[in-house]
């Protein structure tokens, strides 16, 4: 029985959160030099931002993608309509933005899901 591959890790966040993942090793290039990162900075457009993060929806080969939250919050829309389980989406803080919860879609979701009644 021949194993599975894995599943990548992809990022798409600054500069400072792109190399600190690619730092702990999450760093690929496919065989077409496809990376698994896309670094975000002033000039990036947000149709960049949102080609990059369809086209990490697209790869079988990805099966979480991070995202900068301030960054998801560019292309909210898209995130939302995202509903399939692989590729997790996961918003992430950045140094210069620190996570709000409440903009999160994952656990918008979540809440929906759940009432306080389920908790007791």
């Amino acid at each position: 029985m021949a194993l599975k591959p894995g599943k990548l890790i992809a990022v798409i966040g600054d500069e400072d959160t792109c190399i600190g993942f690619l730092l702990g090793g999450i760093g690929e290039v496919n065989k077409s030099r496809a990376t698994n990162f896309m670094v975000v900075d002033k000039n990036t457009s947000i149709a960049e931002i949102e080609d990059t993060f369809r086209g990490f929806l697209k790869r079988n080969d990805i099966g979480i993608v991070l995202i900068n939250q301030n960054v998801a919050e560019m292309i909210r829309h898209i995130i939302d309509s995202h509903v399939l389980p692989i590729p997790a989406v996961l918003e992430i803080p950045s140094k210069d933005c620190p996570y709000d919860p409440s903009k999160d879609s994952v656990l918008r979701r979540a809440k929906g899901m759940y009432t306080g009644d389920d908790f007791k």
